[in-house]
């Protein structure tokens, strides 16, 4: 089980962290022991893996500027953002969002309005049919402030 995972548990509430360190996690064996016994927990991981932005683009068969846009419009919203160093410099880390399968899975399905199959085919260069949401949005909020 991957840390995210267990992390993901602890969210859910089916598992307490006894430790108040942020980069550490400490867990109650016996509790390990009854979670691992839930029925369907198999599938409840499964749904909490990790995507980060790239990877849940791909998922979804759009491009990841459409994922932005989704992130954009608040669609999706990360799980939790983790450190990524490149090389052994902290130069080189960047924050990563990561969000939850289940999450990039119901997407499509929250937002029928969307002509899913025409954004799955946008061409590179193109420009997305999101943008004209986000545009809107933004001048929504845009009047409000006024």
């Amino acid at each position: 089980m991957s840390a995210f995972a267990v992390r993901r548990l602890i969210a859910c509430g089916l598992l307490t962290d006894l430790t108040a360190n942020p980069e550490a996690v400490l867990i109650n064996p016996d509790q390990v022991a009854a979670v691992c016994g839930i029925e369907g927990l198999a599938q409840r991981l499964a749904d909490e893996a990790p995507l980060g932005p790239d990877q849940a683009a791909a998922r979804l068969g759009v491009r990841r500027v459409d994922f932005d846009y989704m992130r954009d419009l608040l669609w999706v919203r990360p799980a939790e953002r983790r450190e990524v160093r490149f090389g052994t410099s902290r130069a080189g880390a960047v924050m990563v969002p990561l969000f939850t399968t289940a999450s990039v899975d119901a997407l499509p399905g929250a937002h029928p309005e969307v002509d899913w199959e025409q954004l799955r085919n946008v061409g590179k260069g193109r420009r997305s049919p999101l943008a004209a949401l986000v545009k809107a949005r933004q001048q929504e909020k845009e009047a409000a402030v006024v």
